[in-house]
């Protein structure tokens, strides 16, 4: 006799996670007339997971952005920035073989696929992450989404919603709990639903808007599939693993580390499938950064923003001091920021700067903070870029206690010191600190013997990256003074499910477990750690595509 609250369905394909990863699996097989089931942890407001809210940037490679700078790339010159700093062992043959087919196709299967889609990409190419100890991106391959990750996201759900309901169900609230195996094949899944659905809603495998939130009773759903996709992300969300997994290099894990993922991200399904025999590696290789500010009106308990860092700010420590001997600059190892910030002494640093720095240099990743590359608002763009964004410092100065400010350099510090932990800021402290950089900076550029300067020096070499760089002036120049504090704030697990370039779960016995796919963040963007120890940035996105298309490839061959 049936249990009460317990149901059972069955599809062809389940896919677990309604990411980008997710999406894309579902819309490509769907697109091959196969029957796709999509379950995800949060509700329908939440579809398409980070990619929802992030920014939407993408590191690609040989694309008609980059041809007409005159942007000499090649695959073989991206490989080679890639292994330089991912830094992979002997052992990573997968990851390895992942990296090197994403510079490969990066230009067909994620470029011209988001182009078909009816997604452009803003014309400048952005050269970040170009490595400080170790040689990072030789050349710009930063290309942002006109409309950000959010348009593209929509442009997907469009398709996937004009689709049958016979063919794509959903289930939102819905979390998967236990993977089931049969005669050595994984065959299905355990789910947990928190949504109101009644019986014959749940035997029709819940199409969307059919689910409306009114209860809060957990229902037991066991599926039975063809193939099961893992595409719920990793585990940043979950902030003990996270320390748990924090890399030896780094130190001792912060105990007040901020969230820039989701709770929903635990990495749970990671332990499934060990349990089931397969091999997960690299869990402390992850994608941290060094600002993160506590979110205003958090969702959740430790929710942060993630801050790109002003690079023309002087970054202190917890007492005012600048941070040295080789100052902290963004744009060139977001690694080595983190490990550094990770081995001082208290768990937060300051960056002080001047209003004229913020409103050119100051942004927040994520699309909730650039409503006009977001809302496709060219005008306002172009405005905010040149003229500087205002809205965004004045909008955190308002809002956010992570930020003070001050006509003058005493009454900024009193203000830091009513925020501080642990440790009080020595005005003697910052007042050296920016007096020595400031008196450099008006002796002229023949002088600049600092490494701050060298480096945005360098960084405005580069058009796109000019117009987001202030000329060096000094700091106190009469004008507000601001400062912000800020922790290591989580977004991305960088090791994960270990898969093939079919994207099949390995085992640990070096095959394939039959039935069973990883796809995105999950896989750790492909073999369980494809990026290695750093980031190109802009490789997650873009790796959930490619993974995505992959794992698809394989199912439908």
């Amino acid at each position: 006799m049936e249990k009460s609250g317990w149901h059972q369905i069955k599809t062809n394909h389940l896919v677990i996670g309604a990411g980008i990863a997710g999406l894309v699996t579902a819309l490509e097989l769907l697109k091959r007339g196969e029957q796709v089931l999509i379950v995800d942890a949060q509700g329908e407001d939440r579809l398409g997971g980070l990619a929802r809210i992030a920014f939407g940037g993408m590191a690609l490679i040989g694309t008609p952005e980059q041809k007409r700078l005159s942007i000499p790339d090649s695959p073989e010159r991206a490989l080679r920035d890639w292994m330089s700093f991912a830094e992979l062992g002997e052992l990573d043959i997968w990851p390895k073989q992942w990296a090197e087919l994403y510079c490969e196709r990066s230009r067909l299967d994620i470029y011209d696929y988001i182009r078909k889609l009816g997604v452009r990409f803003l014309p400048a190419v952005n050269w970040i992450e170009r490595g400080w100890h170790v040689l990072g991106n030789s050349l710009p391959r930063y290309h942002i989404l006109w409309g950000g990750s959010a348009f593209l996201v929509e442009k997907i759900k469009q398709q996937l919603y004009s689709f049958p309901k016979e063919k794509i169900r959903f289930l939102f609230n819905t979390k998967a709990t236990k993977l089931l195996k049969s005669n050595g094949r994984v065959n299905g899944c355990l789910l947990e639903s928190f949504d109101s659905v009644s019986e014959p809603d749940v035997q029709n495998l819940i199409v969307r808007n059919l689910i409306v939130r009114n209860s809060i009773e957990k229902k037991e759903i066991e599926v039975s599939a063809d193939n099961v996709i893992i595409a719920a992300g990793g585990f940043s969300g979950d902030l003990e693993r996270v320390k748990k997994n924090w890399p030896e290099s780094w130190g001792h894990p912060p105990q007040q580390l901020l969230n820039g993922s989701h709770p929903t991200n635990d990495g749970r399904l990671h332990d499934q499938v060990i349990g089931h025999g397969g091999q997960v590696t690299h869990l402390n290789k992850m994608w941290n950064y060094a600002a993160g500010v506590a979110k205003a009106n958090p969702e959740f308990e430790g929710e942060g923003l993630s801050l790109i860092p002003c690079k023309s700010a002087l970054w202190l420590d917890a007492s005012g001091a600048r941070i040295g001997p080789e100052p902290l600059v963004t744009g060139f190892d977001t690694y080595e920021l983190c490990q550094r910030l990770s081995q001082l002494p208290f768990e937060h640093s300051w960056q002080v700067l001047n209003r004229r720095i913020a409103e050119k240099e100051l942004a927040i990743s994520g699309a909730e903070h650039n409503p006009m590359i977001r809302d496709r608002k060219l005008f306002g763009l172009l405005k905010e870029t040149l003229l500087g964004n205002s809205r965004l410092v004045n909008q955190m100065l308002a809002e956010n206690e992570c930020f003070v400010s001050a006509n003058n350099l005493k009454t900024l510090v009193e203000r830091m010191n009513q925020i501080n932990e642990g440790v009080r800021v020595e005005f003697d402290k910052v007042r050296n600190s920016i007096e020595t950089y400031d008196q450099m900076v008006l002796s002229g550029k023949k002088f600049w013997n600092d490494e701050q300067l060298r480096r945005i020096t360098q960084l405005r070499r580069w058009s796109s990256e000019k117009i987001r760089t202030c000329y060096p002036k000094p700091i106190i120049d009469g004008s507000e003074l601001i400062a912000i504090k800020l922790k290591l704030i989580t977004r991305k697990s960088l090791g994960g499910i270990q898969t093939n370039l079919n994207s099949q779960v390995m085992g640990v016995d070096g095959n394939p477990i039959e039935g069973l796919f990883a796809v995105g963040e999950a896989a750790g963007f492909g073999g369980g750690g494809a990026s290695g120890k750093r980031s190109l940035e802009g490789t997650f996105i873009a790796g959930c595509i490619l993974t995505a298309r992959q794992a698809v490839r394989y199912l439908t061959s």
